[in-house]
């Protein structure tokens, strides 16, 4: 019920499924047997089917699961297309919940075991150093015979068939326990027990609270110049987005009465960025380079201080909220000093640690007058503020410089500005270049005549080692105290690529991963296209010209008067 009143009004959920019993578990009251979670599961994906979101699109859930649990092996099945119908869920995201000790054990090659929740209930609410004793002390009563339903499996094949249920459906998605609770704030009041639908949030749940996402992102290439990163525009916009996020904490419109409860108690919100990659492409950097990665640095460590003071001269202001002592910002433990209790609980964590701002008068501050939420960073995908705004998704690379946008107002052919102003600068603008990245499909990657340097500044998705997405995201996460949406690219993807790249984002500190996204099998047959004379690249390579200066991206923004939409407008295109 809960799932469907959300729905109704344009939710997306996470669901944590993890304390439901596994199948064949002990049934008290009947002396029968579990038919385990994947019934009920079937049944929240119908749901969001049926209640769908003022007739425009169905629901939209996630339903996430601990890697103990005992179904986990038909829980990775869910989203293929063969097996009885009756257990899958076509239309329902999945994600495993993975505690640090089984990347361990899968480190290691040894053994896993899989149990029942209704024998093991603890495990649901442990993680770090306790859920290891938890977990190796039910390993020793199920090797005792003291428990009645568990399966040992090798956490390597687990893993493996995890990988390959990624590649062959896209789910579940991975994402991980132990960082998502160990950095949390609110470790005092509560556990995370799953992320939401997009794997940007970790706000701690329960029976009496519905973790509620209060979310908002920063234009970042509106924060850039030739000159790099604007620190005092970014600041002001910072602030004034931490005000608005939290007014909406107060004005929001909630569906059930654990929503409000959770929000209003924590008053957590989200603030994210989107137009990463613009923000690169406009001063001139390639996504793949250390130089990116470092702007990723600089970037989230001022969004991040801005978002922290912001957050205490509200608490000045309005007041702390209300569960604040206790928490690790009463402690004076930022999200960058969180890093140091993640250290502890592993034996190696490739964090670069540099700070630049001045963090210690700032952590005192926290700690004399408070926060104003207990949550302050996230970076959502933004698949579709970042069109509104007319820039790239999140921090997302550029998937195609010229692609074809289909929503429900119509299908729009999307150009990079940027990419054309840069190709007019340098003379090579003309009907032959616009046939060329028709044919590759938006890539200058194998366009003869055009020069290095343009090619590695507009590199699309499928021509980025994904290495550098993790190195960006591990720079940034150590600054937010939530997580990030962060999809992976293969373009030739394998097992063995798959197992690195997961490793990678675990070792690397990731809380959580979203999409893995790989190329069609199949491509659409181009046709011959005009002013090319049937060749491609026919113009021959020309002098590369001197490089211009970045386009300015400071963007004055027209003020919006009219009519507010109705939140039980079935019509408003723009809340879908």
């Amino acid at each position: 019920k809960d799932n469907a009143l959300l729905a109704k009004y344009s939710g997306g959920l996470g669901n944590d499924w993890t304390p439901v019993r596994g199948l064949g578990a002990h049934i008290k009251g009947t002396n029968g047997e579990s038919q385990g979670v994947v019934p009920f599961l079937k049944v929240a994906n119908d749901t969001a089917i049926a209640v769908n979101q003022g007739g425009k699109r169905k629901g939209a859930v996630c339903a996430y699961l601990e890697t103990w649990h005992v179904d986990i092996e038909e829980f990775l099945d869910l989203r293929k297309n063969t097996g009885d119908d009756r257990r899958r869920t076509h239309d329902m995201n999945t994600a495993n919940w993975v505690p640090d000790l089984f990347m361990e054990r899968v480190e290691a090659g040894a053994d896993w075991t899989l149990f029942s929740p209704d024998e093991t209930p603890d495990l649901h609410d442990l993680y770090g150093p306790a859920f290891k004793t938890a977990y190796e002390a039910y390993e020793a009563k199920a090797a005792a015979g003291q428990i009645r339903t568990f399966k040992k499996v090798r956490a390597l094949d687990l893993w493996r068939k995890m990988l390959t249920m990624l590649f062959e459906t896209g789910h579940p998605w991975i994402t991980f326990k132990d960082p998502c609770n160990i950095r949390s704030p609110q470790q005092h009041v509560g556990v995370v027990h799953s992320s939401n639908l997009c794997t940007e949030i970790t706000l701690n749940t329960n029976k009496d609270e519905v973790a509620v996402c209060n979310l908002g992102s920063v234009n970042l290439l509106a924060h850039v110049s030739e000159k790099g990163l604007d620190l005092d525009r970014l600041s002001r916009t910072v602030s004034i987005a931490m005000r608005m996020l939290d007014n909406v904490v107060d004005i929001n419109f909630y569906t059930i009465p654990e929503a409000r409860r959770s929000n209003l108690r924590h008053r957590p919100v989200g603030l994210g960025i989107m137009g990463f990659a613009d923000a690169l492409q406009a001063q001139g950097i390639a996504y793949a380079s250390d130089a990116a990665v470092e702007f990723a640095d600089r970037s989230m460590e001022a969004i991040s201080y801005f978002a922290i003071s912001a957050s205490a001269d509200l608490a000045e202001e309005r007041g702390a909220y209300a569960t604040f002592a206790g928490s690790l910002w009463s402690k004076g433990i930022l999200p960058i000093d969180s890093l140091d209790l993640l250290a502890e609980t592993r034996a190696e964590i490739n964090i670069d640690r540099t700070k630049r701002l001045d963090w210690e008068t700032l952590r005192q501050r926290v700690r004399t007058v408070g926060m104003r939420n207990s949550n302050t960073m996230a970076i959502a995908p933004t698949a579709t503020i970042s069109n509104i705004c007319g820039v790239s998704q999140s921090i997302e690379p550029a998937y195609q410089n010229l692609y074809v946008k289909s929503n429900m107002s119509g299908d729009f052919t999307v150009v990079n500005a940027m990419l054309v102003h840069d190709l007019k600068s340098r003379g090579l603008w003309d009907e032959v270049m616009i046939a060329d990245l028709k044919y590759f499909d938006g890539s200058v990657g194998q366009i003869d005549r055009v020069p290095d340097d343009l090619k590695a500044i507009y590199a699309t998705a499928f021509e980025i080692d994904p290495a550098w997405l993790i190195a960006a995201a591990s720079r940034r996460q150590k600054w937010i105290d939530q997580a990030q949406s962060l999809n992976f690219y293969l373009a030739n993807p394998s097992g063995r690529a798959l197992d690195a790249l997961y490793r990678s984002a675990w070792k690397a500190g990731l809380k959580t991963t979203y999409y893995l996204r790989s190329r069609s099998a199949t491509h659409v047959e181009k046709s011959t296209l005009k002013g090319t004379d049937g060749k491609l690249n026919a113009v021959a390579v020309t002098p590369v010209a001197p490089t211009p200066q970045p386009m300015k991206s400071a963007l004055a923004m027209p003020a919006l008067d009219g009519p507010a939409c109705l939140i039980d407008d079935p019509d408003c295109e723009a809340c879908q």
